[in-house]
């Protein structure tokens, strides 16, 4: 199965622009995966609404190492190369060389 992690920017950018990632990563028949580090900065970010986006749709919370989302997705991302890494981070799109899911127009979401 294809699988799509998450960073905190890609989940508070669609959340505020009420884009339904989990449906959309479901038909295109991808595993969602969430590291601890992404819901710890939403959490102290106070994201309270993506927070509950989360918390309703299937998800596996994955550990990866690295004190922040960013480094736990680029060593993730290493170890998996055909994973697709759902970001808006132009930094951290430049460090991984994996596939980019991100949001074009506001509310269309593009495989890159």
């Amino acid at each position: 199965m294809k699988q799509a992690i998450l960073d905190t920017s890609f989940i508070i950018s669609c959340s505020r622009q009420k884009i339904d990632f989990f449906r959309y990563l479901e038909e295109e028949g991808f595993r969602v995966l969430i590291p601890k580090q992404t819901i710890s900065e939403l959490r102290a970010l106070g994201s309270e609404l993506a927070l509950k986006i989360i918390d309703k749709n299937n998800f596996n919370l994955i550990t990866s190492s690295g004190k922040d989302a960013d480094n736990a997705i680029i060593a993730f991302s290493k170890k998996n190369p055909q994973a697709i890494v759902a970001t808006l981070d132009k930094g951290l799109q430049k460090k991984i060389k994996n596939s980019k899911l991100v949001i074009r127009g506001k509310k269309k979401l593009e495989i890159i």
